[in-house]
């Protein structure tokens, strides 16, 4: 009866012999191992009531010799626990003990003419059985291998049978995605359908660069799934030429067989694969060549020249900048999608100083912030390789930020553009900003640039640099407008209204009637309701023939810049909650935009914040326009229009001790928290 106990710890000893003898349940196992010695694990003789007796020294199975001697039981049982057990990782009932056997050579040293290695301290993983020296890498490790959903049990069955890929579709694109495919840590091919808006945006810039010439060498730094590529190529068929890269074997693989579900050919090292044609079916024919690479993305770009590349890393693409800039064509684009968002919108402020070199605080305007941040980097990278960048649109939402920008090569161009990066004086007492003046005279006094009086009125330092920053336009009207005609030939209606508010947004107007231009070489006609016109300014101004043409395009084009600098929109722009007078109720938004027009003020909404104006007016201005048409909150609040009682001194008056107020408060913060 005394051997059953012995039997069944030896079948489960041999049904683990893959698992480490450090990777225990219990003590007592732990304490078992030491009767066994090393390749007896298959015999039972092993453990017999003699070796049981407490009177027999044993050695430590998990340390050298060297290290322990053999020494008493209730000795052993008391350094397995204090060394070994103690200081365990536990998962799902397994202890992975602290192992000193020669598992793990560490790195010889030269002591005279003497050679020593050590053996170090490690622990085996229960997993994939990965030696890790230290105890909080370790739970990392195991912390890792659980978000990824490889748990012992999972694992192996993973291994076994893979469970099927689920098949998406967007934008009559299908896409075999992996499991697990909307989190990063979880999967090697991440697609995410909240970045919809962004591959659409994408798509309509491409659709119309293609209007200029084609066919266009187009490059996807950056696969996934490849569901971005595949759309170019099945919706524009012959006029582009679309590579779509990835460094992940397993991603690479992915994007083969999403081509062959969209009837795509697709071409590896410049040969296509044989296998392409077997998998269609009789009567099907192939809607285009995607050419499919594995390589580090500033590679690719080195080898190769491209007439439009997207960026869309995960995290800062920043790293990619230069090689995107070396190769790409004259008049190409470079579109750009930045996800570090909590660098970007000044979460994490140190981050956005390593990555882009720039001074930011949380703002107002924090949205638009990240966009000139995003694009002043552009810029610069460009100007490193000697050109220059026009910026068609720069769209910053909830989940990424996407810049685009026009190639124009030459050290004039790149000169032009590093003239416009530049830096902002933002005041933290009233929020208002004000670019510094070009020069590089130092100054006496900077605050006088700003147009409040914070600085004399308000104690300390008041004002703060923020950059550099692009300060120049983000928007290029003609170009938007070729895209929104795009959107609409395409179908892509999630999209119009943020098209039309960019549009809204680039001009400077408010919201009226609206008339898409469409290309020149297409007839008037209308479509889900818009008049589609034959004028372009822009369209014909980008056709490269020639050398002495471009060279021709790009002067002209840097003097028109020059010419309407005045046409620019204004930089920024307000919240309206944000300096809402405390008592008073505000007028409706659009009412407000009226107001200020009618003031004589540009102004417009914008896509950056639902409640923001884009205005040239100054602060105190806006603020006290917002003031002459706000009721107070006593006489019901629902009627909205002029106080006849506050005479234009009054409300001035009422606007400064607005301020003053928030000011007293934020001082009287700042003295708590230094107290």
């Amino acid at each position: 009866m005394s051997k059953e106990p012995t039997e069944l710890w030896m079948s489960s000893l041999r049904h683990n012999t893959k698992r480490h003898i450090s990777i225990q349940r219990q003590l007592a196992d732990l304490e078992k191992l030491a009767f066994v010695t090393e390749g007896d694990f298959d015999s039972a003789s092993s453990l017999n009531s003699d070796n049981l007796d407490a009177g027999n020294k044993q050695a430590c199975p998990l340390c050298p010799k060297e290290k322990f001697r053999a020494c008493n039981s209730h000795k052993l049982r008391r350094h397995l626990q204090n060394l070994h057990w103690k200081v365990s990782v536990e998962f799902e009932g397994y202890r992975m003990c602290i192992c000193h056997l020669p598992c793990r050579p560490v790195k010889p040293n030269i002591i005279g003419e003497q050679i020593s290695s050590k053996m170090g301290a490690h622990y085996h993983c229960i997993i994939c059985s990965a030696t890790i020296t230290r105890r909080t890498d370790m739970l990392g490790h195991v912390r890792r291998h659980v978000n990824k959903g490889e748990t012992k049990s999972r694992y192996i069955a993973a291994s076994a049978a893979k469970p099927p890929n689920e098949i998406l579709k967007e934008a009559d694109t299908d896409v075999q995605v992996c499991p697990n495919y909307f989190v990063p840590q979880k999967t090697d091919s991440y697609f995410n359908p909240k970045m919809k808006l962004n591959r659409q945006l994408i798509f309509c810039t491409l659709a119309a660069l293609t209007e200029e010439r084609k066919p266009l060498e187009c490059l996807d730094a950056f696969g996934a799934t490849g569901i971005m590529g595949l759309q170019w190529a099945k919706h524009l068929g012959n006029a582009v030429k679309v590579t779509i890269n990835d460094l992940n074997e397993n991603s690479v693989t992915l994007i083969q067989e999403n081509c062959h579900l969209n009837k795509l050919k697709v071409v590896v090292d410049s040969k296509e694969k044989e296998e392409s044609d077997d998998i269609l079916e009789e009567g099907e024919e192939n809607l285009g060549n995607i050419k499919v690479t594995k390589m580090d993305a500033n590679v690719l770009m080195h080898l190769r020249s491209f007439d439009f590349i997207h960026l869309d890393p995960f995290g800062t693409s920043v790293n990619y900048l230069d090689s995107a800039f070396r190769n790409i064509r004259n008049l190409g684009i470079v579109s750009v999608t930045s996800t570090d968002i909590s660098s970007l919108y000044a979460k994490t402020q140190h981050v956005a100083r390593r990555h882009y070199g720039c001074n930011i605080v949380r703002t107002e305007y924090y949205k638009e912030l990240a966009a000139r941040i995003v694009v002043a980097a552009v810029a610069r990278a460009a100007a490193r390789c000697n050109k220059g960048i026009e910026v068609l649109f720069a769209v910053a939402l909830e989940h990424f930020v996407l810049v685009v920008v026009r190639v124009l090569r030459g050290p004039t161009s790149a000169d032009e553009t590093a003239k416009k990066i530049q830096y902002l004086i933002h005041c933290q007492w009233c929020e208002e900003r004000i670019f510094q003046k070009d020069g590089n005279m130092v100054e006496e006094n900077p605050y006088r640039q700003l147009p409040c009086n914070c600085h004399g009125s308000m104690p300390g330092k008041t004002a703060i640099e923020l950059g550099p920053l692009w300060s120049s336009s983000l928007f290029n009207t003609g170009f938007l407008k070729r895209m929104l005609f795009e959107s609409l030939h395409h179908g892509l209606d999630d999209i119009q209204t943020l098209i039309k508010t960019l549009i809204f947004e680039s001009e400077c107007t408010p919201q009226s009637q609206f008339s898409v231009h469409a290309p020149s070489n297409l007839n008037k006609q209308e479509e889900y309701g818009a008049s589609t016109k034959t004028t372009d300014d822009t369209a014909d101004n980008y056709v490269a023939q020639g050398k002495r043409k471009v060279n021709e395009t790009i002067t002209n084009l840097a003097k028109k810049q020059k010419t309407d600098v005045s046409t620019e929109h204004p930089p920024f722009y307000y919240n309206i909650h944000r300096h809402s007078i405390k008592g008073m109720n505000m007028p409706k938004l659009k009412k407000f935009l009226c107001y200020l027009s009618q003031a004589g003020f540009r102004v417009s909404r914008t896509h950056f914040d639902p409640m923001g104006v884009r205005t040239d007016a100054p602060l105190m201005q806006f603020k006290s326009i917002l003031l002459k048409y706000s009721t107070p909150t006593y006489t019901g609040g629902h009627s909205e229009g002029h106080v006849q009682s506050a005479s234009e001194d009054t409300v001035a008056d009422r606007v400064e001790m607005s301020v003053n107020d928030k000011a007293e408060a934020s001082g009287c913060r700042r003295c708590i928290h230094e107290s």
